[in-house]
């Protein structure tokens, strides 16, 4: 119970130093002042970013079918808009990844009401000539799509890890996960409603070891089912910790319009849910700083040497 005690008291000091605010810029911030946020690490919503203010006017339907045309993208699909989640399944909890089928931008748009979404790297961290990147499904959206964010590149001083496009809907969900990524990511229509919590709170949602599934669909016609592989992942186990935060926690929630910019910290848990019968967002990856203290502080602080000692479910807070 002495790590208990010392994650407790972790989580406490920062909420008590911290509490539950984050800070909102009228304008985008110069490296300098990016440079800041990254090491204080705290979200904060971002306006006036002006590729995202130029994208939130074109991006219209039209103008996405008509750029992409007939162009084959990969889609995740789920029965309920669900992915990367666990579900029960047999008696039995799985974490399910969806099926990934193959449809044109048209055809992703009219089925969006269905419980499909995408996301995919419209860039990765190379250069737009280098050979292999022309593999990249949204080569006819890259002249809209600045490969970088250029205050974030040089605070940061290094390109962006990726650069990601995701179109869904209202149905889609993305459960509480944390990325090794200082995230910056953009709305371009309709609306995403993050809950976060601060690493110093990882361990209290209660991540544990999952048998791995995905969705898969026998034919064309078929229903989706859940197949399992074999594998095992580690997740967390709180289906919707917006409505039912963990108790001990402190959750900040964040609505990023259209036009609005979220700087997410790496290792800061989130769940995202999205208003809109259409919901366009960008994002770049930045790789976050691994060496030092950080990645081994995030590491304690998931509560992840806990289930070693059989210890990973805490009944006394």
């Amino acid at each position: 119970m002495r790590d208990k005690r010392s994650l407790r008291w972790i989580s406490e000091q920062y909420f008590e130093q911290n509490g539950s605010h984050y800070q909102i810029l009228l304008t985008p911030p110069t490296p300098l002042e990016f440079s800041r946020l990254v090491h204080i690490s705290r979200p904060v919503l971002i306006k006036g970013l002006q590729v995202v203010e130029s994208l939130t006017r074109l991006w219209t339907n039209d103008y996405l079918v008509e750029r992409m045309g007939e162009r084959p993208i990969s889609v995740a699909v789920t029965p309920n808009g669900r992915a990367d989640t666990v579900t029960s399944h047999d008696g039995t909890d799985y974490f399910v990844e969806p099926s990934v089928e193959q449809m044109t931008m048209s055809e992703l748009l009219v089925s969006l009401s269905t419980g499909s979404s995408q996301n995919g790297n419209v860039y990765r961290s190379r250069p737009a000539s280098q050979e292999g990147d022309s593999l990249s499904e949204f080569n006819s959206l890259k002249r809209d799509i600045p490969e970088e964010i250029s205050w974030c590149s040089e605070a940061l001083g290094q390109p962006p890890d990726a650069v990601n496009l995701w179109i869904g809907d209202s149905r889609s969900v993305t459960s509480i996960h944390n990325d090794p990524y200082e995230n910056v990511y953009c709305v371009i229509r309709g609306k995403k409603i993050f809950t976060l919590f601060p690493p110093s709170e990882g361990w209290l949602l209660e991540e544990r070891e999952y048998p791995h599934a995905a969705y898969t669909r026998p034919s064309p016609s078929a229903n989706l089912k859940i197949s399992p592989s074999g594998q095992t992942v580690r997740w967390s186990s709180m289906p919707e910790p917006d409505v039912h935060p963990p108790r001990g926690t402190h959750p900040i929630q964040i609505e990023v319009e259209a036009g609005d910019t979220l700087y997410l910290p790496a290792g800061w848990w989130h769940h995202v849910r999205q208003s809109g019968p259409t919901v366009i967002a960008l994002n770049w990856w930045y790789d976050m700083e691994m060496s030092g203290m950080s990645w081994v502080m995030l590491s304690f602080l998931r509560g992840m040497h806990l289930e070693e000692n059989g210890d990973a479910k805490d009944d006394s807070l």
